[in-house]
């Protein structure tokens, strides 16, 4: 907490960060969980 209030961020800041991190980190478990499949239009992270 203190690294995040020294990089500049305030409670509510950390708060909603903390909120979209375990939301992500939530739905991709499930996602793969259930087998989905990236779509195709999706390119793997680096690629331009």
């Amino acid at each position: 907490m203190e690294g995040l209030r020294a990089a500049g961020l305030d409670d509510v800041a950390i708060h909603d960060a903390t909120q979209i991190i375990g939301f992500f980190n939530y739905i991709n478990r499930v996602a793969d969980a259930l087998g989905v499949q990236p779509e195709d239009f999706v390119r793997p992270w680096g690629e331009d």
